[in-house]
């Protein structure tokens, strides 16, 4: 081969070659996004009573990032704690009670300047819709109520609020044979919808979600602590700012409106 074909077979050698790792970074670029691109897990533990809410409200955020993977957790705020405490992986806490995030707080478990109180609620007695027709939370003491349900208090915040309540008005030792303890507001609810509890005390939001059951009675604010919502990003989250900005999202106009929809108030 002389030199003017050597040259002309390197020009292309060369030029296949370029095109090869051309089309070789077209198909790497196709098949490997890059690292910003890769989907974001987000694990997220609330409060029972926000489960109807926050199911909306993920479909609506993803919708808007939908490399975004929401997985919720949903039970009583103190058992929560104590996992997020035990080292449970968790990036934001959705608290129905202030009092499970201050233990994470003064445990300093939480990225401080995150931390908002976001919703309120109220306290109401419910009955089945064909139960006992009552008035007034006093009646619980009437001998046809047997059964009443209420969370237990030293874990779930609906017991905390209820005891407060009932120990305001001097009803608590009355009605302690009475009493049914549900391991969340949602157990609580689902006491009373099946008449294996005579009347039960739980939020407002959840007696709106059933069918089943009837309000007789709204406790006054002033009876018990305020019924306030907090949520933080936790400090051991996997991915902070994905975290961070959905905070953001649930503080945002949207959210409350859906938040509003399902009966919260929003906390000032």
């Amino acid at each position: 081969m002389n030199l003017k074909n050597t040259r002309i077979f390197n020009l292309i050698v060369t030029a296949l070659a370029a095109l090869s790792l051309l089309i070789t970074w077209n198909l790497f670029q196709r098949v490997s996004p890059a690292t910003a691109q890769q989907p974001t897990s987000l694990t997220v533990s609330a409060a029972i009573s926000l489960s109807q809410a926050l199911q909306e409200l993920k479909t609506v955020y993803q919708q808007g990032n939908p490399k975004v993977i929401i997985t919720y957790n949903f039970g009583a705020s103190g058992a929560i704690a104590q996992q997020i405490q035990q080292g449970a992986p968790v990036d934001v806490f959705f608290s129905a009670s202030t009092k499970p995030m201050d233990i994470l707080q003064q445990s300093n478990l939480l990225i401080n300047d995150t931390r908002r109180n976001l919703l309120t609620n109220r306290l109401v007695l419910i009955t089945p819709n064909n139960g006992v027709f009552l008035s007034d939370f006093k009646q619980l003491t009437d001998a046809r109520i047997q059964k009443i349900a209420i969370g237990e208090p030293k874990s779930v915040p609906v017991g905390q609020y209820a005891q407060e309540m009932l120990t305001t008005i001097g009803l608590w030792q009355q009605i302690q044979p009475k009493l049914v303890l549900g391991n969340n507001v949602r157990q609580v609810l689902t006491f009373v919808e099946s008449s294996n509890a005579d009347a039960g005390i739980v939020y407002t939001t959840d007696a709106k979600a059933s069918p089943k059951v009837a309000v007789r009675a709204t406790a006054a604010e002033n009876w018990h602590s305020p019924i306030v919502y907090p949520l933080a990003v936790i400090r051991n989250s996997r991915n902070p700012a994905a975290a961070k900005e959905f905070v953001e999202f649930l503080a945002g106009d949207r959210a409350k409106i859906v938040f509003q929809k399902y009966g919260f108030g929003i906390a000032r």
